[in-house]
């Protein structure tokens, strides 16, 4: 999905960047493709002048690159911390990348966080959020539209690739790191519930927030438009 014209706006006049984020197999890829197809074929009825970018996963390509296995996540927790430190690198370049127009993202940064502190511990990820990078990335989350896609229903499904929750315990402990760590970083967010399975639906519910967003930044007292969503703030 390519950006229009994103050389001739200024970074304050962009509109807010979409993440879509959460454990594996909740259905994240599938929204932000749909998402971006709808931007390409409604720009003339949105509120922006350009297109989004379609920020792609970034982990799966660390994992190619640096040679890691799914394996290594669970048989050694150095490799395991390495890998996620990577991981937000490697997202951290590809966000500034795209610093002159806005973007879906599939996935952030704070999702490596959330796995290393089930897989490696809390203090090894806690140490993931020192530093200017991450500071960087805090901010452009808290400034964006935040979506963290529930799990549940029959979207477990293993690529192969990447390494799955055990079971659906695992699932939902997983997901509950998300949730505390978005608190911890004060960065709002909606949770978009398992409920909501019809794709067309889950769109809506993500294209009416966000327009929400472009009149005005998300607060406490902005109500979620469909009764699936949950607004939370961290504090």
């Amino acid at each position: 999905m390519a950006a229009t014209e994103v050389h001739n706006q200024k970074p304050e006049e962009l509109p807010p960047n979409i993440y879509i984020i959460g454990v594996q197999s909740t259905g994240k890829t599938t929204l932000v493709t749909a998402l971006g197809e709808h931007f390409a074929e409604n720009s003339a009825v949105e509120r922006s002048t350009t297109q989004p970018h379609h920020l792609k996963e970034v982990a799966r390509g660390v994992l190619i690159r640096h040679h890691f296995t799914a394996n290594d996540i669970t048989s050694s927790k150095t490799r395991a911390l390495e890998l996620q430190r990577l991981i937000i690198e490697a997202q951290a370049a590809a966000e500034d990348a795209l610093q002159n127009g806005w973007y879906i993202a599939d996935r952030s940064a704070l999702d490596a966080v959330a796995y290393a502190k089930h897989y490696v511990g809390e203090p090894e990820a806690h140490s993931l959020r020192e530093g200017a990078a991450w500071q960087e990335i805090e901010d452009k989350m808290r400034a964006g539209v935040v979506v963290l896609c529930e799990p549940g229903g029959e979207w477990l499904v293993d690529d192969g690739v990447r390494l799955m929750p055990r079971d659906q315990t695992e699932w939902f402990e997983l997901h509950s790191n998300f949730q505390q760590i978005l608190a911890e970083c004060r960065i709002p967010y909606y949770v978009l519930s398992s409920s909501v399975s019809l794709l067309g639906q889950r769109v809506d519910c993500v294209l009416e927030t966000w327009r929400k967003e472009v009149e005005g930044p998300l607060n406490e007292l902005l109500m979620p438009c469909c009764s699936p969503w949950r607004f939370n703030y961290g504090g």
